[in-house]
């Protein structure tokens, strides 16, 4: 028995790739992933592999999942992919403790976060506007 499967949330012309809990606060992975967002995947993909963010290279994993999910299974043209969004959330927050001086403690918070990566293929149409 069971439900009935889910239907697709995005477009016949859009691929998403998700990765989940990287252990990296949120608003350093945003300020990669808005280098990316809105440009053709060769150049993003070009953009990340000469960042020199430690993270790029995460992004830039996730970023060619998402072209090979977009080739093999939705048949996709590769050269006209657009990385249309590129959204960062946040995750669990580990808590741990730094002792000090004088028998204290502070408290060190290391947040992990999650990056999802939609690419949407543009059209001759839309490519010449």
């Amino acid at each position: 028995m069971g439900k009935a499967k889910a239907s697709r949330q995005l477009k016949d012309n859009e691929v998403k790739a998700v990765t989940r809990a990287i252990r990296l606060s949120p608003q350093k992975l945003n300020l990669v992933a808005a280098m990316i967002r809105g440009k053709k995947v060769s150049i993003a993909l070009a953009d990340l592999t000469f960042s020199r963010k430690r993270v790029a290279s995460i992004v830039k994993k996730t970023l060619e999942s998402v072209i090979a999910n977009a080739e093999n299974n939705h048949d996709l043209d590769v050269d006209s992919l657009v990385v249309s969004e590129a959204h960062v959330g946040k995750s669990i927050v580990m808590k741990r403790f730094h002792v000090c001086g004088r028998g204290r403690a502070s408290r060190i918070e290391k947040p992990f976060s999650h990056l999802t990566i939609v690419v949407r293929e543009m059209t001759a149409k839309e490519e010449a506007a």
